[in-house]
């Protein structure tokens, strides 16, 4: 559902689909805007400057990337999802990824996800209404909670339950060919069908034509604005869909305000935003995978036969940036001893440059710096001022953790390390990281944009005769 959100955006503002399993030869042109797919849960798009290898300068091409990802922890259906006990009709889940699991007892917990049906289409599905629902034990009957605290186990305790069991409905199929009842009589197998017919309902398809699923529970509760003067966002799963709607909102405007500009542009401006982040990256379609590498080659390739060669193709990834964009910690205020005391993100303090000197963040101090100067670019573009000197300002803010605890880590580092590229990790602060409800604020989330887009627009002129390689 991210990644059709992302679609969307990017199909109002020109940008042409391009299939991955199709050569892209004859498909792309100079100042073109494209965007291609993955499983349906990694997303890429891309312009490409009207003078990208034109002249057969190999001394300008180069990519200026924004990496971000679209998952978050959830429940996720298992395969064998039907659970009959005790009275209650439940669903078999797993754990994906570091969540907070115990803000997700007592929500109001629905289904969304994907359905695919036996003409070999895959549908979309979000039921709204609240199905779900993961009971707390009442503390009657749990009495050392209040001494020894909530620790659900993960398999056990976190099983949802949608319906009593005489109120799950049963269906019949008698009317079904041989090979579509071995079919339906598999599902029905592992999804209560109920539940089936309830999510084909949804999904617009007949129920008797779903022969597999990918399903994750998530909160029906919809995203707000709030505090007192309406400084926060209240959201599910802000890590890391705002980093991923900041880039491609960026992206979008970047493109927008080029008009005759991008005739003389030299490079491709893209964003990445991938899967599986959150459980290390490790897939075809997340961080550790092939995309970004399979990107530069093909475009280069498609544009001039010299990029062929291996040569040329390593000089444009070391000339290109990217920008990992995943968010970061703001100080909480009933625990700030979690942070080291001179680097305590705040919320509405602005985009946070985040630093580990173990490479947990693939931050140095020539793409730091970088991140900094784009701020102050963009505040003198966009005419916003520090209240007290009047003088334009984006504020930015450092984060690294005390040496004496563990720092968590990004599609940064592995990206980095997997192609060479140089690449700062960047992400907005927010509060209840990982559960259910997260917290940000709404200005950073403009900052995140503007400075975002202002990469776009100036690091090819600002920065392309900057060399990090050399030292006087």
């Amino acid at each position: 559902h991210a990644v059709r959100a992302a679609e969307e955006r990017l199909k109002a503002h020109g940008f042409l689909k391009l299939s991955a399993k199709q050569s892209w030869l004859g498909s792309l042109q100079p100042g073109g805007r494209y965007y291609t797919i993955q499983n349906g849960s990694t997303i890429a798009a891309f312009s490409v400057g009207g003078a990208f290898f034109q002249n057969e300068k190999v001394d300008e091409p180069r990519f200026v990337v924004i990496g971000a990802h679209t998952d978050s922890p959830c429940f996720k259906v298992k395969p064998n999802a039907k659970i009959d006990k005790l009275g209650y009709a439940q669903l078999g889940v797993e754990c994906y990824g570091g969540g907070l699991w115990h803000t997700w007892f007592d929500r109001d917990l629905t289904l969304a996800g994907r359905l695919i049906t036996a003409d070999h289409s895959i549908h979309l599905v979000h039921v709204k209404d609240p199905i779900l629902r993961i009971p707390n034990l009442a503390i009657h009957l749990n009495r050392e909670v209040s001494t020894e605290g909530f620790k659900p186990n993960k398999e056990s305790h976190t099983t949802p339950i949608f319906a009593t069991s005489s109120s799950a409905p049963v269906t019949s199929n008698s009317s079904e060919d041989e090979g579509a009842s071995r079919l339906r009589a598999s599902i029905a197998s592992r999804l209560p069908e109920g539940l089936l017919a309830k999510l084909a309902e949804k999904a617009g398809v007949e129920a008797k034509d779903v022969v597999d699923y990918e399903l994750v529970v998530c909160d029906t509760q919809p995203a707000a604005i709030g505090g007192l003067n309406g400084e926060f966002i209240f959201s599910p799963r802000l890590d890391n869909l705002a980093s991923s709607f900041a880039a491609i909102e960026a992206l979008c405007a970047a493109v927008d305000d080029e008009k005759e500009e991008v005739a003389d542009r030299g490079d491709v401006h893209m964003v990445v935003l991938y899967d599986h982040e959150e459980v290390g990256s490790t897939s075809a379609h997340g961080a550790q995978g092939p995309l970004l590498q399979d990107l530069i080659r093909r475009i280069c390739s498609v544009y001039s036969a010299s990029a062929l060669n291996a040569d040329v193709l390593n000089a444009v990834v070391r000339r290109s940036f990217l920008v990992s964009a995943d968010m970061a910690h703001a100080v909480h205020p009933n625990y700030a001893s979690k942070h080291e005391e001179r680097h305590r993100p705040q919320l509405g303090g602005g985009l946070v440059v985040k630093t580990n000197q173990n490479q947990r963040y693939a931050t140095t101090a020539f793409s730091g710096y970088v991140m900094r100067r784009l701020a102050e670019i963009a505040a003198e573009k966009h005419t916003i001022q520090n209240a007290s000197s009047k003088t334009p300002f984006i504020p930015l803010q450092e984060f690294v953790v005390p040496n004496d605890a563990a720092c968590g880590s990004t599609i940064g580092p592995i990206i980095a390390a997997g192609c060479g590229i140089r690449t700062v990790d960047v992400g907005q602060p927010q509060l209840a990281m990982h559960s259910v409800r997260e917290m940000c604020a709404t200005v950073d989330l403009l900052y995140t944009k503007l400075i975002f887009e202002q990469l776009f627009h100036s690091f090819a002129s600002t920065f392309a005769n900057l060399d990090d390689d050399e030292q006087f």
